[in-house]
């Protein structure tokens, strides 16, 4: 599968004409869940990407020794080993970033996007490739959510990375530090980028 792609092509389609949210509208419980604060967004996107890169780097390594017929239950198993890592390194280090996001990071572990990178990709491909195609898919995820995040604090708390950006007399907009604020973001976001760009996204004949 995407023998033919150089090294940029790989990243490029990963990054943009496969982002998981604008071309796929997956991983929408993170979207949700984690995007009403910056640096929680960051600290999340940090996991995520290290998770999706080395899981995708790991599945394509083992993919010639791996049964078919237990392969998904081996790919969940590498999955969770990196969670686990990440997990444990931001309650080691960023207690108050942990206890924000709560079950989020474990949930990782059951993200389409991770499962469905290395089902597609990695199981066919290189390591190098599928390395950099688990990276490239996790910077185009963390790109929207951080968007997404920056818009939300700012209207919803007038901050950034807790830094007071707006005028003292600013009124915050409640409804985007709650979930339908993050409904009403990603679907302006999504609207945006696929009105403008409709050539990127378009299924290819």
């Amino acid at each position: 599968m995407h023998a033919t792609l150089t090294k940029a092509g790989i990243f490029r389609r990963g990054f943009l004409i496969e982002n998981p949210i604008v071309r796929h509208t997956l991983g929408i419980c993170s979207t949700l869940a984690v995007t009403n604060l910056a640096v929680n967004t960051l600290v999340m996107n940090a996991g995520l990407i290290f998770t999706l890169a080395m899981s995708c780097l790991t599945v394509s390594m083992l993919r010639n020794i791996t049964p078919m017929r237990i392969r998904m239950m081996v790919q969940t198993l590498i999955i969770a080993s990196y969670v686990i890592m990440v997990d444990l390194v931001i309650k080691a280090y960023m207690p108050d970033i942990s206890e924000a996001l709560g079950p989020y990071v474990g949930l990782i572990i059951t993200n389409c996007i991770v499962m469905g990178r290395c089902e597609a990709f990695a199981r066919n491909n290189p390591p190098l490739p599928s390395f950099l195609d688990g990276l490239a898919v996790g910077l185009g995820f963390a790109t929207v959510l951080l968007i997404i995040a920056v818009c939300r604090e700012v209207l919803g708390f007038g901050t950034i990375l807790g830094f007071r950006i707006m005028p003292e007399n600013f009124t915050p907009w409640t409804v985007m530090i709650m979930a339908p604020g993050a409904f009403f973001m990603l679907g302006i976001f999504v609207w945006i980028v696929r009105s403008f760009f409709p050539q990127t996204y378009e299924e290819k004949k």
